[in-house]
């Protein structure tokens, strides 16, 4: 068979084989994530992410590197926004710690199946219909625009369509059962509260994905490199969520870097047809906007704290 026909299956069976790993070796038994053992998630879901990113140089050349790195480095930056949102639903619903990788696991795997259902038909819809790039590059010149210019919303997440209907069946158990989603009472199944927050945290992804997924496709034409920059993102979510969810507010400017990603990514995406920006610049570009206003938060946070004193 040849190596074309064997990437994707092979690559596949590889994100199976490592989530199968992750809940039912590392994460069998249900507990609160310490943050040293987030730490150590991220840092080997990063680890892996750069080999990949090592092997595609190697084998793809550096232009396909350079994609991947800059796919991987733009929906890892909007996933944080996502995880903010993730910590507002678990505090609303007052999820329990132990649970709480669970949903997230399974909120991940529904992620993946939803990117690979748009990814590749995005792509093909790209490459052959010129104004479908041009929508999505104004789209995402939009929604940074709009990111940039609004003010904190409070969200609300017993307020969603979804959750008033899961309530309204009559069918959602008052207390949550561990972590299971359903058991069974008199005969008949019942969605445990913890379904309730899973299915919220996929809305939640879905809506997420309407930026996210337009930044990548701006990126590449390669629905491999597309897909699998995604993948490797989102993987390490579940992790980095312990790590950073109670972070989230002390980076305060990087919303404007995020603003700021998806406008040049917008761009991109809209000149494509006239001038074609290297890969290598997009991703020095995307990494300078994404590190740059983190620092920022840093050091006006270090600041306003010492003219405090």
């Amino acid at each position: 068979m040849p190596l074309q026909e064997c990437l994707w299956p092979g690559f596949l069976a590889f994100v199976a084989v490592i989530l199968v790993f992750d809940l039912f070796v590392l994460h069998r038994k249900d507990h609160v994530i310490s943050g040293r053992e987030a730490c150590m998630t991220v840092a080997g879901y990063v680890t892996l992410a750069m080999i990949f990113a090592g092997g595609v140089f190697y084998f793809a050349g550096a232009q396909r590197g350079s994609e991947f790195l800059t796919g991987y480095l733009v929906e890892q930056s909007l996933s944080l926004d996502n995880i903010f949102v993730i910590a507002l639903i678990f505090a609303y619903f007052k999820v329990p710690p132990e649970a709480q990788y669970r949903v997230l696991f399974y909120g991940i795997v529904g992620a993946i199946v939803m990117r690979l259902s748009l990814i590749v038909p995005g792509v093909k819809l790209v490459d052959k219909f010129f104004f479908i790039g041009m929508a999505l590059g104004a789209l995402l010149v939009f929604s940074g625009y709009k990111m940039l210019v609004s003010r904190e919303e409070t969200i609300d997440p017993g307020d969603s369509r979804i959750v008033k209907w899961l309530r309204r069946t009559g069918r959602v158990t008052s207390e949550y059962q561990g972590s299971k989603f359903f058991v069974w009472r008199n005969g008949l199944l019942y969605m445990t509260p913890l379904f309730v927050v899973l299915a919220t945290v996929e809305l939640t992804d879905l809506v997420f994905a309407v930026d996210s997924i337009p930044a990548v496709l701006a990126i590449s034409n390669d629905p491999f490199i597309v897909f699998s920059s995604n993948v490797f993102a989102i993987m390490g979510l579940r992790a980095l969520f312990f790590v950073l969810s109670g972070m989230m507010r002390e980076f305060h400017l990087l919303k404007i870097g995020l603003s700021l990603v998806l406008i040049f990514i917008g761009c991109k995406m809209l000149l494509a047809h006239f001038y074609e920006i290297p890969s290598v610049v997009a991703l020095l570009v995307t990494m300078a906007l994404i590190l740059g206003s983190v620092a920022a938060s840093v050091l006006t946070r270090e600041k306003s704290s010492s003219e405090a004193r």
